[in-house]
């Protein structure tokens, strides 16, 4: 059966070329991208989709769900910048979908496009569903899925390089979970959501959130799934504790982390647990 990472990110060429041209955040200045919160040095080639496949044949995994990432601070952009950026995305995502050989699926930006299993969106989106509510509902209607990612972040003056991808990135996340529990669940009940990064560590939480009188019971509805990028052994064994396996899917965050670093963890917990999160609930959401 096939096997499937559910978080990989793709900078196709026409997305490369765009921010290249750019003169404000986000840009890339040869191999430094700047973005509001700070500048990194990176390889754009890393992103491709050579890269993509590369990344899925070291870790032996068949296909990749890839998409570009809400922390590129695409949103925030008037809107007229940001469709410029999504649609050179949207172009060139479609183009390595079909040179990839059925490898390679796509997120679209935002919104549901034709050519794409479904739509990632960012976390902070969630603090208004009603302005988010046509895009949903349109995903809700066609039987896609919408995956849920941290946006951009403002880390305070001086934080280290780790700051934003652990302190942002996952409060932004346990935002947006606790804000789909509390209402989202009951206005889109079939619509199938992934949360990233476990989301933010929110499952952590649901003891607490128990005792300040929260139905944590919501959190099993079957819509809803984790995706395990960046945690590991521990962080696993808690959720699969809480959850069960039927609700944890396997992502590696690749480029930016390893694409071996979550698999290696989700594999020494057998193979019911590798088909699992790496098969059958994958095969669940892309169904």
């Amino acid at each position: 059966m096939t096997t499937y990472d559910m978080h990989q990110h793709l900078w196709p060429e026409p997305l490369v070329d765009a921010l290249a041209e750019r003169r404000s955040p986000p840009l890339l200045r040869n191999h430094t991208l700047v973005l509001r919160e700070g500048e990194y040095e990176i390889d754009p080639t890393e992103y491709g989709a050579d890269a993509c496949l590369a990344n899925l044949d070291r870790a032996g995994i068949d296909v990749a769900v890839v998409s570009c990432p809400p922390t590129l601070g695409i949103d925030e952009l008037e809107e007229a910048e940001a469709n410029e950026l999504r649609s050179a995305y949207h172009e060139g995502a479609r183009a390595a979908v079909a040179a990839s050989g059925g490898r390679l699926l796509a997120l679209s930006m935002g919104r549901l496009e034709d050519g794409f299993v479904g739509a990632m969106v960012a976390a902070d989106d969630l603090a208004d569903l009603d302005r988010l509510a046509p895009a949903l509902d349109a995903l809700e209607r066609s039987g896609a899925f919408v995956m849920v990612h941290p946006g951009a972040a403002n880390p305070p003056h001086g934080a280290p390089a780790w700051w934003a991808p652990v302190v942002d990135y996952t409060a932004q996340m346990q935002r947006a979970y606790a804000a789909w529990l509390a209402e989202g669940v009951d206005r889109w009940p079939d619509l199938r959501i992934v949360f990233s990064i476990l989301a933010g560590g929110a499952p952590f939480q649901l003891e607490r959130m128990q005792a300040r009188g929260f139905d944590i019971g919501r959190s099993l509805h079957t819509a809803i799934f984790l995706e395990a990028s960046s945690y590991g052994r521990r962080a696993l064994e808690l959720c699969l504790a809480t959850f069960g396996a039927r609700q944890i899917v396997y992502g590696s965050d690749s480029p930016v982390i390893d694409c071996r670093l979550t698999l290696d963890h989700v594999r020494t917990f057998g193979d019911a647990a590798v088909d699992a999160l790496c098969r059958d609930n994958p095969m669940t959401l892309l169904s």
